[in-house]
């Protein structure tokens, strides 16, 4: 299947709509059965299951707003970049942070994404850890 600029970028839109519903499910439906999912300062995870278990625990842990979103792809629309900014709080303490204890924090963030075959085949997430923790502590 071959992809163009507008429909990786009608991709990613429908991505990111489903993140702010909470939708999971329309969000798999977006990802290639391999995914592979670069966390922000963290491990490779690959395959949908993976990524089903980070979204719960994501949704358990936090809750989060993205804001000021813009989209690229490239012509080919087999690449595509997400910059926005991250409105969240802090609900559930994780492992080697802060105790949660609801504080606020807000974030620029950006991602990258390739495409396969009309899917997302690799995300990676990029913010500055640093300046979450100093935000919650």
């Amino acid at each position: 299947m071959t992809q163009n600029r507008a429909e990786t970028l009608a991709l990613l839109t429908r991505y990111y709509e489903a993140f702010a519903a909470h939708d999971h499910a329309t969000m798999l439906d977006c990802l290639t059965d391999d995914i592979e999912h670069r966390i922000n300062q963290g491990p490779i995870e690959h395959g949908k299951e993976a990524f089903a278990a980070f979204m719960v625990a994501m949704d358990t842990a936090y809750e989060e707003v993205l804001t000021d979103m813009v989209l690229f792809a490239n012509d080919a629309g087999t690449h595509g970049a997400a910059e926005f900014r991250v409105l969240g709080k802090y609900l559930k303490t994780a492992e080697g942070y802060p105790e949660a204890t609801g504080q606020r924090y807000n974030l620029p963030a950006g991602a990258f994404f390739d495409i396969r075959g009309g899917k997302i085949a690799r995300v990676s997430v990029y913010y500055n850890a640093e300046d979450w923790v100093a935000q919650v502590s």
